[in-house]
């Protein structure tokens, strides 16, 4: 009975150690997307608040340059360098799907899920006053690479869908 009973800790225990947080899987993605060479893909984005638009984008660490048949972005990391500013996360969210790789970091709740295939992140700011307070992440589980974010500003929701990475 002993045997028995130590046995079923043992593999409790080692089922315990498999298990994965949000943040880990995040940590994973975040050095998956910001390896030395940088990362590439087409992304769509869908948004009530900014409305759609589809391209590709090149990131290196918080650095990116976005491409849309409306516009070239160029982002080097303070400044956005087509519009003079200094965008906040929801605007640098709008511009750049890889935000999340970075934000999750900072004052954010996350909770994990498996859906299929996929790891489903939810975070939510601890701040409710951040302008992007709740977003929701979908990552491949064998590449950890990102197809989806979903983020809301208010009551209005982007998602943006990532492809070619």
């Amino acid at each position: 009975m002993k045997k028995i009973l130590t046995l079923a800790l043992m593999m409790g225990l080692s089922m315990g150690c498999l298990a994965q947080t949000a943040q880990q899987v995040l940590d994973k993605t975040a050095s998956v997307i910001g390896n030395k060479g940088g990362a590439s893909a087409n992304f769509t984005m869908k948004s009530g608040k900014y409305g759609s638009a589809s391209g590709s984008i090149a990131i290196k660490g918080n650095k990116f340059n976005a491409r849309t048949p409306q516009a070239i972005v160029w982002f080097n990391g303070k400044t956005n360098e087509v519009n003079v500013s200094n965008p906040n996360q929801a605007q640098q969210m709008s511009m750049n799907p890889y935000t999340f790789i970075n934000i999750y970091k900072t004052g954010y709740k996350s909770t994990l899920k498996t859906v299929g295939s996929n790891y489903e992140v939810h975070l939510v700011a601890q701040n409710q006053k951040r302008s992007i307070p709740e977003m929701y992440i979908t990552i491949n589980k064998q590449t950890h690479v990102p197809s989806q974010v979903r983020m809301r500003q208010g009551s209005t929701w982007s998602t943006i869908t990532i492809s070619g990475f």
